[in-house]
């Protein structure tokens, strides 16, 4: 039985623009679409349903948007198979359990006063960060955060880290861009030594190129996982600079930003690296964060 790409709905705008990219994204990839609605994450993020103060009771109002989330995503994709489930949970807790059965799961980023779009969800933001199947975050804003439409002629960038024992980023970083017919950006920063004693001496210039070398490395080991599959072109980012800055300056014109996530055996609250939390809270695409084991690592 194939996994479902699972969408979480809580009535926002955030979450539609969401629903629209895992509708696009069920369609690529010929899976089934599972919308869920946790009937409290309108407490819970301080959502405002727009109704008037006799408005139907919350399992009413879960209902009905459930119902016109999934007559959306049909209205998007009439080949995709769709299902609505209502969980009267906390949304962490349920949207953690759907994540054990899931392929994908996406979510809306959800901003606050008057940089809304630039913070993230509280929800978001937890399911992210302990969630066993990949989670994609989407964000940006107006008809450029839209990626329903897949339009292919955009890229996927993958930021690389210090080691790809797993490969789950970088394969998954593959699917999607084999699944949207677009190139592969792997982007990986480096620096070198922080406090030089003579400016360009002899050991300055050995560190740097130490740096580089091993940038490249790391590279060549997260794009192997990609060997043989000649539809994807890939081009290498190596450049000098730090990380987060980097892959936000590649991510701009992407369709999708894809970076790892240690997920360490035994450990508790949130498991996520500091460009993981760039990445969520600044990136102006949607971001995918791919959970590896702990012999993983993370960006």
């Amino acid at each position: 039985m194939e996994l479902p790409v699972v969408a979480g709905v809580d009535g926002s705008q955030g979450s539609l623009r969401a629903l629209d990219w895992a509708v696009a994204e069920a369609a690529g990839r010929g899976l089934p679409l599972r919308i869920v609605n946790a009937s409290v994450w309108e407490h819970y993020e301080g959502v405002r349903s727009g109704l008037a103060a006799d408005r139907p009771s919350e399992q009413v109002y879960a209902e009905t948007l459930v119902a016109m989330s999934q007559e959306r995503a049909r209205s998007l994709s009439a080949e995709v198979e769709v299902t609505t489930d209502i969980r009267p949970e906390e949304p962490v807790t349920a949207l953690l359990e759907e994540a054990d059965d899931a392929a994908l799961l996406v979510l809306g980023s959800r901003g606050h006063g008057p940089v809304a779009g630039m913070l993230l969800g509280s929800v978001s933001l937890s399911v992210a960060a302990r969630a066993r199947c990949p989670v994609v975050v989407v964000r940006g804003r107006g008809p450029d955060a839209q990626q329903a439409s897949r339009p292919g002629d955009g890229r996927v960038v993958l930021g690389v880290g210090d080691t790809a024992a797993s490969g789950a980023t970088a394969r998954f970083a593959f699917r999607e861009a084999r699944s949207r017919g677009c190139e592969l950006v792997a982007v990986r920063a480096w620096h070198g030594p922080r406090h030089p004693t003579v400016p360009h001496s002899p050991s300055d210039s050995d560190q740097l190129t130490a740096g580089r070398r091993q940038a490249d490395r790391y590279v060549d080991t997260a794009l192997a996982v990609g060997e043989g599959l000649a539809e994807v072109t890939v081009r290498r980012k190596v450049v000098p600079g730090t990380a987060h800055q980097t892959l936000l300056e590649t991510a701009a014109p992407a369709d999708l930003i894809v970076v790892g996530a240690r997920r360490r055996h035994g450990a508790f609250g949130l498991q996520l690296g500091q460009v993981d939390h760039a990445m969520l809270h600044y990136a102006p695409c949607p971001v995918a964060i791919v959970p590896e084991r702990e012999q993983g690592g993370a960006v």
